[in-house]
């Protein structure tokens, strides 16, 4: 059975990044997150930079999310580069060796499409509410009816400071005819 560690010069073994299986390095990774940034800035190029009512616009957004995610793809090649491991961290109330929970990423994931199922019939108080409540579900939330309360001020507060910048988000709540 052969040794992974290394010997130093004074004869002492040191597991190191050099240490690593060859080819254990996710360089796809770092290329990935480059790959979306150039997609995010290529797309700015039919996004307008600003709008007619105010000094920023939806393509200004775009631009810097797509610049973020070329220079953070960019420190990830780096930091691959130099031998980094990723490995999975314990967090305060998870640990990292655990398999994902399916029930809670599914709740998430409803929680999603729900807007886009529900939006247009059902006005925004009513969608943020069920999004908000679905997604406090999926974080490990027991009170219901707490959690629909706070989704609907949220999503009532939202509307109407939309509304009062000119947005049109459809009728507060088209099924009562608002």
């Amino acid at each position: 059975m052969q040794n992974k560690e290394t010997p130093s010069p004074t004869g002492v073994t040191a597991a190191g990044p050099e240490a690593a299986a060859p080819g254990a390095r996710p360089w796809w990774l770092g290329i990935a997150v480059i790959i979306l940034g150039c997609i995010c800035l290529y797309a700015t190029t039919t996004l307008p930079a600003t709008a007619q009512y105010a000094a920023i616009g939806p393509g200004m957004f775009v631009t810097i999310a797509g610049g973020g995610l070329l220079l953070l793809g960019i420190l990830l090649l780096i930091q691959i580069a130099r031998g980094e491991r990723f490995e999975a961290q314990d967090t305060e109330n998870a640990t990292g060796n655990l398999p994902m929970d399916k029930r809670a990423f599914f709740t998430a994931l409803a929680a999603t499409i729900v807007p886009a199922l529900t939006m247009e019939a059902l006005g925004l108080p009513i969608t943020a509410m069920l999004s908000f409540t679905l997604v406090a579900r999926a974080f490990g939330s027991n009170k219901t009816i707490i959690d629909l309360i706070t989704g609907a001020i949220l999503g009532s507060v939202c509307w109407f400071l939309f509304s009062r910048l000119g947005l049109q988000l459809g009728g507060f709540l088209p099924l009562a005819g608002f």
